[in-house]
């Protein structure tokens, strides 16, 4: 039997071209993990502050395939039955460096259901997340700038 290379090189393209698309277990956006909030910048017109979140609090946001959450809490538990505890995740979606948040669950019912749209940026270890958080009902209009560091798995 003769191969005619030509017709070779045709079936080859189409076996290569149905796996193309294909998403595999391994596969994973460069987002998703676990990370650890380091800082946060909020600017509310001319004025800024910075928040160190290394000190006397922890952070961390969990970004799945399709789905994100964060966490923070003191870490010396208060003497008295208060908590500063505070949590939220939602859905999101990732096109290049625009991530974009759809808040389903927060404690605080102003910000559940609100969209907000952040650029992304990733070096190295370090998640770069700055946008802009306005929510009229909580009084909320401002730009964030985070940073985060990946947690090793």
């Amino acid at each position: 039997m003769k191969y005619n290379p030509t017709t070779f090189a045709l079936v080859a393209t189409l076996i290569l071209s149905c796996n193309a698309g294909t998403k595999t277990d391994n596969a994973r956006l460069p987002i998703t993990g676990t990370w650890q909030l380091i800082s946060g910048t909020t600017i509310t017109g001319n004025d800024s502050s910075v928040i160190d979140y290394t000190k006397g609090q922890r952070m961390i946001k969990i970004i799945n395939d399709n789905h994100f959450a964060f966490l923070k809490h003191d870490l010396n538990a208060p003497a008295d039955s208060s908590n500063n505890f505070d949590a939220g995740g939602g859905s999101y979606t990732l096109a290049g460096n625009a991530y974009t948040e759809h808040l389903d669950y927060y404690k605080d019912r102003n910000w559940e259901g609100k969209t907000f749209n952040f650029t992304v940026s990733i070096q190295n270890d370090t998640l770069i997340q700055t946008g802009i958080e306005k929510v009229e009902a909580a009084g909320v209009d401002h730009k964030i700038i985070e940073k985060y560091a990946r947690l090793k798995e």
